[in-house]
């Protein structure tokens, strides 16, 4: 199967590659298709932005495409920054503009209160527009200061509590086994796997 990973993201695609290894997928990005549109990302869901960007790249390239939309839920900001988690700060926010606002609005609060939990939805689409999503997520709190130089985004900040590490402090492999986007890659190899099987029956 020869798959687009509709993200012009090297570190994202790189994680997705070392998930489905072994696969019989070959996957290709956005980096081999320049001309494809930029997907406004206007959906009130993960789950609604992935779809999005999976059905436009498929139907533009006509090859299955595999979309990623994930970000930070913070129980105290009633489910912010959410779907806004790149622009928390404003459009053109850099992560550290991000992770200053997040801990200026948590300011004082106490770790029983600073629950939050990292949610990615990943959706498979084809041309002729059969989607198929899954979805992970994982628990934690906010740490009161970056802690880290791993990772990217808000993972200075995402203190895994059993583990007393933020994402950042951890290893690639170390975050990829806990991570929500780790999470949903293995339900999503389960899904490419039957898929692939299904057709060389």
């Amino acid at each position: 199967m020869r798959l687009v990973l509709a993200t012009r993201n090297e570190g994202k695609a790189k994680e997705i590659r070392e998930a489905l290894s072994g696969l019989e997928v070959d996957l290709l990005t956005l980096s081999d298709f320049p001309e494809v549109p930029e997907v406004h990302e206007d959906g009130a869901t993960f789950s609604e932005n992935a779809k999005k960007k999976a059905l436009t790249v498929a139907k533009f390239t006509g090859l299955p495409a595999l979309a990623d939309d994930s970000g930070l839920e913070v129980d105290a900001l009633g489910g912010m920054p959410g779907v806004r988690s790149a622009r928390f700060a404003g459009e053109g926010a850099d992560d550290d503009a991000n992770n200053r606002k997040l801990l200026e609005l948590l300011k004082g609060l106490p770790p029983e209160r600073r629950t939050a939990r990292f949610r990615c939805v990943l959706a498979l689409a084809f041309p002729d527009g059969e989607v198929y999503t899954v979805e992970g997520t994982c628990e934690g709190l906010i740490a009161e200061e970056p802690a880290g130089e791993g990772g990217f985004g808000y993972d200075p900040l995402f203190l895994i509590p059993e583990e007393g590490r933020t994402f950042a402090q951890m290893t690639r492999e170390e975050k990829n086994s806990l991570s929500h986007r780790g999470r949903a890659l293995r339900k999503l190899r389960e899904v490419l796997h039957q898929l692939i099987r299904r057709d060389t029956e």
